[in-house]
């Protein structure tokens, strides 16, 4: 009787043990990875950074210190599922791009990725923070890498400025001009560009030029032209010129 039990007990042993192995096995097998139809390890493939939850605040920033604009911004590459619930929309070349906060979007898939606005984007707003910086008169309005130039009833995206730009209002020949009204930096520059622009098409002057081959006299001429009406344009928008 103890050899039949000593048998049985081996034999329950050996069981046991082969039903362990057999788990064991299926188990390497199961996380074993599988290699896609191009033959690669999906195992080794970077997975994409999404969070069906990232806000903002829980991407990562980067610091934007360029003509001490110094502002945060999510770093590019980044991929999201779900907007800022604060974006806007602008179509550009029929592809449509979303703004939120100063940095764009633009759709991956069924994702959204951080991104840089394509030249010639036009938009109907800057964003909330920006920086002016100037090339021969002209404003520009610079965040995040991006520069923008005013455009008619708008701004659009243009290509960086190659020459070196300055952050002081060029001093347009000794011109000084002092809002009335309380009008913002933004709403100055502005009324600036647009009275330039209207002063320039009534006088055919631009300072902003480099002088033809005109006589001395006749620029002395149209250059006080220039200043006369851009002095009237902006004492009609609010500002006392100097």
């Amino acid at each position: 009787m103890n050899r039949n039990y000593r048998t049985k007990r081996c034999f329950a042993f050996g069981l046991i043990a082969a039903l362990l192995w057999g788990t064991m096995l299926s188990g390497w097998v199961w996380a074993a990875p599988h290699p896609d139809r191009s033959g690669r390890d999906k195992s080794f493939q970077r997975p994409v950074a999404v969070r069906p939850d990232m806000r903002r605040s829980d991407m990562r920033q980067v610091q934007d210190s360029r003509y001490h604009h110094d502002r945060s911004y999510p770093a590019r590459g980044q991929v999201i599922r779900a907007l800022p619930r604060d974006h806007r929309v602008v179509v550009h070349g029929g592809a449509r791009y979303y703004f939120s906060g100063g940095a764009w979007y633009r759709p991956q898939g069924s994702h959204f990725v951080v991104a840089m606005p394509p030249i010639g984007l036009f938009l109907p707003f800057l964003p909330p923070f920006y920086t002016t910086v100037w090339l021969g008169g002209v404003p520009y309005y610079y965040a995040d890498e991006v520069y923008y130039a005013h455009r008619g009833d708008g701004y659009v995206v243009v290509e960086p400025p190659k020459e070196e730009v300055s952050q002081a209002p060029p001093p347009a020949d000794q011109m000084f001009i002092y809002p009335r009204q309380g009008q913002s930096e933004k709403q100055k520059a502005d009324d600036r560009y647009a009275c330039h622009q209207w002063a320039v098409s009534q006088t055919g002057f631009d300072p902003t030029q480099p002088p033809g081959a005109s006589p001395e006299s006749q620029k002395i001429e149209k250059r006080a032209d220039y200043q006369r009406a851009m002095s009237a344009c902006l004492d009609g928008r609010g500002y006392t010129v100097k």
